[in-house]
């Protein structure tokens, strides 16, 4: 082979690893930062830049300050992007917050209820990405907003569905001007008197500028009402496929990934699926289904669930989303875009043309509620995959090898989890499951529990490096107490210039009088 041509072979495998390695997340942000729910664009969940907190040094964080919500019966589940020396993030008060990364100080709030009052109660689910100048986040009425980053005033606001149960727990990702954000649905929680079901799943590219909708593309055709339910009330097919999760993007070819739930009624769309989208256009590149079918809603895990849950005859009653952010990673000069399912396994995909790289089953599949799997995302820190299972008795933290998903080590919730720190006084609340999405920085792997502690674990072994314990009050810096609890899902611990900070109060919660906290840890 000629120079030339050695050359040339040389590039192309080594300028879609640059691509990978050093495209920010977010435009304007500093090495060190953590500007949204990825962590990057490719959904690495990895911070190459910390180099205060190391294996040799994690057993020294410290709690520096708390901040401290009103108690609201909502869990907590924003997880904080930092930027610019700022930490922005929602409250289950309706409030979005900017704080000094810091010491916790607020630098300035704002008020969802101001962006029309009438539309009800709003919460952030999601956690914001910052971008030029902008933070942007949803909402659980199906709002995106755009605010100054440095003054909290409101840049934008759209309501981005036509369906009154529309809501937003993927969080945004900016690329090339543009905004990419899931849309999901509480619709299928409905009783049997609740005409079910006709949310269709979506995901959006907004004008990173204006809010405008760029495109959309459906999960699911249109739904048809095809008779009635026991109880008399219409029943619609096909529906559902949300997207829950938040997607990434491969910036070497333009190529948006992200998964989607199953099917509320019916079997059609794009259900269980991960979805390889042009960014530029919404088009399809391919699609990959990973369950054959998988209609349900919360009535068939109800004792008479007979006539309103089809699939309990023929086992398809599963709640197998893929609620997890998919990561792209290299191997062997290709690149890999891999999920974690709620049935337990992690799947491996080749990135341009979706054939089947591996597979790997870490959780044990239970029917009809999906609780066993991988459920919020996971980490590549350029070696290993790292995933953690929910109630999988118990829940367990794993490392993968990304060439062939072969477990390199693996390290179960403490089994003392429930039995030391506060948790030991609620026996009938606490659970040895791993809710959040695995972070990681270079040498630790950081993930919670149920049974409220949050730990750092050893990146080469898997041995615990650090617990803290949440289940106690906190004096928080803005004159509240909060309580810990269960540390959040719908994300993870963000490690960030020399900083911890974990969101606190999910599922299972734990009695208080006081609302939960986001806590931040330095050494």
């Amino acid at each position: 082979m000629s120079l030339a041509r050695r050359v040339t072979a040389f590039l192309g495998v080594l300028l879609p690893l640059i691509a990978l390695a050093t495209v920010p997340a977010s435009a304007g942000a500093r090495r060190g930062d953590w500007p949204t729910w990825q962590g990057d664009l490719t959904g690495s969940r990895h911070n190459a830049a910390e180099r205060r907190i190391t294996a040799a040094t994690v057993g020294g964080l410290k709690l520096k300050w708390a901040f401290a919500y009103p108690k609201t019966g909502a869990p907590v589940k924003s997880q904080p992007a930092v930027v610019d020396g700022g930490i922005f993030f929602g409250g289950p008060d309706g409030v979005f917050y900017a704080l000094d990364a810091r010491t916790g100080a607020t630098r300035w709030t704002f008020a969802l209820a101001s962006v029309n009052p009438g539309a009800g109660g709003a919460i952030v689910l999601d956690g914001p990405a910052v971008a030029r100048g902008k933070v942007f986040f949803g909402d659980n009425r199906g709002y995106v907003y755009a605010l100054d980053q440095r003054t909290g005033r409101l840049r934008w606001a759209t309501d981005t569905e036509t369906h009154p149960a529309g809501i937003h727990t993927s969080s945004p990702l900016y690329y090339r001007g543009k905004i990419y954000i899931g849309a999901s649905s509480a619709e299928n929680t409905g009783d049997a008197n609740t005409p079910c079901c006709t949310f269709r799943g979506h995901i959006d590219a907004l004008d990173a500028d204006t809010g405008r909708l760029a495109w959309r593309y459906w999960t699911v055709p249109e739904p048809k009402q095809t008779g009635t339910w026991p109880s008399g009330a219409p029943r619609y097919e096909p529906s559902g496929a949300g997207v829950w999760s938040s997607p990434v993007i491969d910036p070497s070819s333009g190529t948006l990934y992200v998964g989607t739930g199953q099917n509320y009624t019916g079997s059609a769309g794009d259900y269980d699926s991960l979805l390889a989208l042009n960014a530029r256009d919404g088009s399809v590149r391919w699609k990959q289904q990973v369950t054959r079918a998988d209609t349900w809603r919360s009535l068939c895990n109800e004792p008479d669930a007979e006539g309103y849950c089809p699939g309990l005859r023929d086992g398809t009653a599963l709640d197998y989303d893929i609620g997890a952010t998919p990561n792209l990673f290299r191997v062997g000069g290709r690149t890999l875009v891999g999920v974690g399912q709620k049935s337990g396994v992690y799947h491996a995909f080749d990135a341009r043309t979706g054939d089947v790289a591996w597979r790997r089953q870490i959780g044990v599949p239970l029917p009809s509620g999906g609780i066993s799997g991988i459920q919020w995302g996971s980490s590549y820190d350029g070696r290993r995959l790292y995933v953690a299972t929910y109630f999988a008795g118990p829940g367990t933290l794993f490392a993968l090898d990304p060439a062939t998903g072969q477990v390199l080590w693996q390290t179960p919730n403490p089994a003392d989890g429930c039995t030391t720190g506060g948790a030991a006084a609620h026996p009938g609340i606490c659970a040895l499951a791993h809710t959040p999405a695995a972070t990681t920085s270079p040498g630790v792997v950081y993930e919670g529990s149920n049974d409220g502690k949050m730990r750092a674990y050893a990146a080469r072994t898997g041995s615990v490096l650090w617990e803290y314990d949440t289940i106690r009050s906190f004096a928080g810096v803005n004159g509240r107490t909060g309580f810990g609890g269960a540390i959040s899902g719908n994300g993870g611990a963000v490690v960030a210039n020399g900083m911890l900070y974990v969101q606190v109060g999910y599922y299972p919660f734990y009695p208080s009088e006081h609302g939960n906290v986001l806590l931040a840890f330095g050494l």
